[in-house]
């Protein structure tokens, strides 16, 4: 399977804490990698580094690389823009815009210079689609987009991401707002997603990791413990750490 991004040898400081430890692993495209790990293990931090968005924070250093495409994302032409584009993110807590769901969903393609009317439509409802919230909005896409539950405001935000038509989705705990109808929904359209996309995932919990994921990492305290299929990790770890936190033991 090609691969997507390679992480080599990527650390990831902090002021003088050292967040992430000199991470060695590959995503591969058109896969769902989860990274599981309890809180404060780097994970986030490590989404936020896969498209630079760490760059907005003060008081960083990184040491190592990480390649998408065989390129790094570091390298002084790579603008990082241009590569958030390429690798969206959706975030925990849903931030929808003062505007309508349709402009919420929109308003990237109008940035990025998409101008036809015909083509943003299309755009909107793929994105509305692939993020199971058409069905609910497809009659009302021109109300304020705060009108909308946690939940659905949650899946606008995916919609938002989707509409762009990026490489990769990065999605940091994004279903921990969502009912269980619309988890399995969403659940149900990152697995058709990654026929076009590769998905890196921090899930909700460990069960919805087994239920879509076709790689997990887990990472603790900033280390990557060990990474592999999904079944092999969930059922046969080879590390006792990763064994306790998949049953329940601590995490």
């Amino acid at each position: 399977m090609p691969i997507k991004f390679e992480i080599k040898n990527f650390s990831f400081y902090y002021k003088e804490k050292c967040v992430l430890k000199s991470l060695n692993f590959n995503i591969n495209a058109n896969e769902i990698l989860s990274l599981l790990g309890p809180a404060n293990s780097g994970i986030t931090t490590l989404l936020r580094s896969l498209n630079r968005l760490s760059d907005l924070d003060r008081g960083v250093r990184i040491e190592g690389d990480i390649l998408l495409d065989g390129k790094s994302i570091f390298a002084p032409d790579v603008i990082a823009t241009s590569l958030r584009r390429r690798v969206g993110m959706v975030f925990e807590v849903p931030t929808p815009l003062p505007i309508s769901i349709y402009d919420n969903i929109a308003y990237g393609l109008k940035v990025s210079g998409k101008v036809s009317k015909s083509f943003i439509a299309e755009r909107v409802e793929y994105a509305l689609r692939k993020s199971a919230l058409w069905d609910e909005v497809k009659d009302r896409q021109h109300i304020p987009a705060m009108s909308l539950s946690g939940g659905q405001q949650q899946r606008m935000c995916i919609a938002r991401v989707i509409a762009l038509d990026p490489e990769v989705i990065l999605i940091d705990r994004s279903c921990s707002g969502l009912d269980p109808i619309s988890t399995a929904k969403f659940e149900e359209s990152l697995i058709e997603l990654k026929k076009q996309v590769t998905v890196v995932l921090a899930p909700h919990n460990v069960q919805q990791a087994g239920r879509i994921s076709d790689r997990v990492a887990f990472i603790l305290m900033g280390d990557l413990i060990e990474e592999g299929a999904c079944e092999k990790i969930l059922t046969e770890p080879d590390d006792k750490r990763t064994y306790d936190y998949v049953t329940g033991r601590f995490g």
